[in-house]
């Protein structure tokens, strides 16, 4: 009965800003919208939907405007990988998911605003996904560079380094590879500083708050320049090729003790400061060095592992040759790929000097003048832990330069810091730099369920493809995603959409009304892109001009209560901050945080089932029949109950419980 009242009366349905009494307090509250990627729904999903729906209640109940929508992530791996799993289409298994889905919720009766429903596969909203893509590309935040990538060969696809967990990918825990390939980025570390600062205005779960801060990895020290000085023998690059090498340090403190310098496989250089004796033996690493992933190169067992060039590297204070070598456990993605080893202040240092007899020279030692005991002593698994000092509460000593114009003796950790970086600059030797542990986001996928890139490349007299894409114009949008009956990934970085040369093929205005040939991009969008602003789609679906009405955006935004999984705090969450930040920098978006609260969860870690005893004739299923539940009856039974009851039978929740008796019986039964 109230289902049906509060379908035919839209109980839950909120007005359109233009119709709302905005002299009412507003109040926001979202689900994490679903993937429509399974045959139903799972126990996790109504876990936090209820509680949701409970606030929402209270606060409708309180005299407040209410926000409540849902909505579907539809796009994306999730949904590709359930229609190869079926052998449907995505489109269809998409379309008969997100029915069985509605079908679902609306049975568990939580109070959602269905008029407001949206799908990030919808043209109609995923036109705005690709305009905010185009905004990107012309104020320089969208990108294409040749960069290590993660290529998942199952996936077949590239992935973002928040989509690989251990090596292996987070849908589907596949194996990753680093392979040089050409792909579209966005410049997420231009807003680095502004994600991390953001941070302390939100009510979120510290855990989740750490895990963003860490994920942004800010680290505060100097870039330390080195000469780099031929080897013996005939080099293997130009003459020209010997030049400035850039190590990044947050220990600028321990510059005196640095008694080597690595660069990573992958560095550009690596190859050219390689002697023409040694060249065969760098090649190999750095061949072998490819099939790793970053996480096998960074863990603690690593650092063991690395070559010699043959060449030096000029220690830019004692003017003392360090040997160059090239290590896997440097990470070209990091930093400069570049570091100077200072075996006697760091673990990983210390573990590679050991493994290639390289000296330690400690250059700091604790309060105590002991420079390998106190706070930051090894523990005794660590190599050499008699030479190793990583603490940072003593005294600097056997730091100065031959002419005298840097001496650290005797100064504290942070005073050696500024004394180092101050001499360094002014004699343009180094810098204070600030650098974070995160990567801009890899933003294109080669599967075939995504938006398509807004951009084609003009094709040269000579054949040859532009180098620069051209933006499609703004009013050809939505660029919509064509069928294509053999969507299986490729296997290779041309992406399904390649299959469709028809579509493939296009033009660009030319002059005097010309046309000029040119190929669409064949790659699609990752899942993140449209699940990275639904929140601010919701304030106003119907709008045809614009994202949503900046006056509605001002009212109902920021979300004031977010309930989603904490596993999404480096994926969805980081991304979305930053999108909003784009769109606000843009004038598209009126605040430049979306999410004020945000409460997590938790995650059920097994499949929930429980048994109730048969409320019918005997031998009847207890779902199947259309008689009300015994409300006393309804609870799990203990081990003991079940075998004593011939009737009892096992129900799973939520699809079949809810299928009988709504949220009532779910909630019962999960008592």
């Amino acid at each position: 009965y109230w289902q049906g009242y509060w379908e035919s009366t839209g109980s839950f349905i909120t007005p359109q800003f233009a119709l709302l009494d905005t002299s009412k307090p507003k109040y926001y509250v979202l689900d994490m919208f679903p993937y429509p990627s399974g045959s139903g729904l799972h126990v996790g999903h109504p876990s936090g939907y209820t509680a949701t729906d409970v606030v929402a209640r209270y606060k409708r109940a309180r005299g407040y405007n209410v926000l409540h929508p849902m909505g579907w992530d539809a796009f994306g791996l999730p949904a590709e990988q359930y229609a190869m799993a079926t052998g449907t289409h995505p489109a269809a298994s998409t379309r008969d998911n997100v029915a069985r889905f509605r079908g679902q919720l609306r049975r568990l009766g939580l109070s959602y605003d269905w008029s407001r429903e949206l799908s990030t596969a919808e043209p109609e909203y995923y036109r705005w996904t690709q305009h905010a893509f185009l905004s990107a590309l012309r104020r320089g935040l969208a990108y294409r560079r040749e960069a290590p990538v993660n290529w998942c060969p199952a996936l077949g696809t590239v992935l973002a380094n928040e989509e690989v967990v251990q090596g292996r990918s987070e849908r589907g825990n596949h194996p990753v590879q680093r392979l040089p390939m050409k792909q579209w980025m966005l410049a997420i570390t231009r807003h680095a500083e502004r994600l991390l600062r953001g941070l302390s205005s939100l009510d979120w779960d510290s855990h989740v708050l750490d895990m963003q801060r860490n994920w942004i990895g800010r680290s505060e020290g100097a870039l330390v320049e080195f000469e780099v000085e031929r080897g013996g023998g005939e080099r293997a690059g130009s003459p020209s090729s010997a030049g400035t090498l850039s190590a990044f340090t947050t220990r600028p403190d321990t510059l005196f003790g640095a008694t080597y310098v690595a660069v990573a496989p992958e560095h550009p250089s690596a190859l050219l400061w390689t002697t023409a004796d040694r060249l065969a033996e760098v090649e190999a690493y750095v061949a072998a060095a490819a099939s790793k992933s970053d996480l096998e190169r960074a863990e603690a067992a690593a650092g063991k592992s690395g070559v010699w060039t043959g060449s030096w590297a000029r220690h830019p204070a004692t003017g003392e040759l360090l040997p160059l070598w090239v290590a896997d456990y440097v990470l070209g993605g990091v930093g400069t790929g570049a570091l100077m080893g200072v075996p006697s202040h760091d673990l990983r240092d210390a573990a590679f000097a050991e493994a290639f007899d390289l000296p330690f020279r400690a250059v700091v030692e604790d309060a105590d003048g002991d420079d390998a005991s106190g706070k930051g002593r090894t523990p005794p698994a660590d190599p050499r832990p008699d030479r190793v000092y990583t603490g940072v509460a003593g005294r600097v000593k056997d730091s100065r330069s031959p002419d005298g114009s840097l001496c650290a003796d005797g100064m504290s950790v942070p005073e050696a810091q500024r004394a180092v970086v101050a001499w360094l600059q002014a004699r343009g030797r180094g810098r204070h730099h600030v650098q974070y542990k995160l990567r801009d986001w890899l933003f294109a996928r080669q599967r075939y369920w995504g938006e398509p890139f807004p951009v084609a490349y003009e094709q040269l007299a000579d054949g040859s493809l532009a180098e620069e894409p051209s933006p499609l114009a703004e009013d050809s949008l939505p660029l919509r995603l064509p069928p294509l009956s053999d969507f299986r990934p490729t296997g290779t970085p041309e992406g399904p959409l390649s299959k469709l040369q028809d579509w493939v093929r296009t033009s660009l205005p030319g002059s005097e009304n010309a046309p000029r040939p040119a190929l669409r991009e064949t790659s699609t969008m990752p899942q993140w892109a449209g699940s990275c602003w639904y929140f601010l789609r919701f304030v106003d679906p119907w709008n045809a001009s614009a994202p949503a009405d900046p006056d509605a955006q001002r009212y109902w935004l920021p979300v004031d209560l977010y309930v989603g999984g904490a596993e999404h705090a480096v994926l969805h969450l980081l991304y979305a901050r930053f999108w909003q930040q784009m769109l606000f920098d843009a004038g598209a978006a009126t605040c430049e945080e979306p999410f004020q609260k945000l409460v997590s969860q938790g995650m059920v870690l097994g499949e929930v089932e429980y048994t109730a005893p048969c409320l019918a004739a005997e031998g009847a299923e207890p779902l199947a029949h259309g008689g009300a539940w015994d409300l006393d009856a309804v609870r799990p039974l203990s081990p003991e109950e079940e075998a004593a009851n011939p009737h009892a039978v096992p129900v799973r929740v939520p699809a079949d419980l809810v299928r009988a008796d709504g949220a009532g019986g779910f909630c019962l039964a999960s008592r």
